[in-house]
């Protein structure tokens, strides 16, 4: 908590863990239904995907 690495790594711990939680409350990845790695990991992308469509405009907008 000394140094500023810190800090700044704690700010991109953030942004990760909101990508993370919208993906598993709104993007439905709580629980998946699908089996097989496969399936589940093109399921996930297309979660990512979703998550940064629904940030687009706030991202343009800044």
């Amino acid at each position: 908590t000394r140094h500023e690495s810190h800090a700044l790594s704690q700010k991109h711990r953030k942004r990760i863990e909101e990508a993370f939680g919208w993906a598993k409350t709104v993007g439905g990845m709580a629980q998946t239904v699908y089996r097989r790695i496969e399936r589940v990991r093109s399921r996930f992308i297309l979660t990512m995907v979703a998550n940064n469509l629904a940030r687009l405009p706030r991202l343009l907008a800044a």
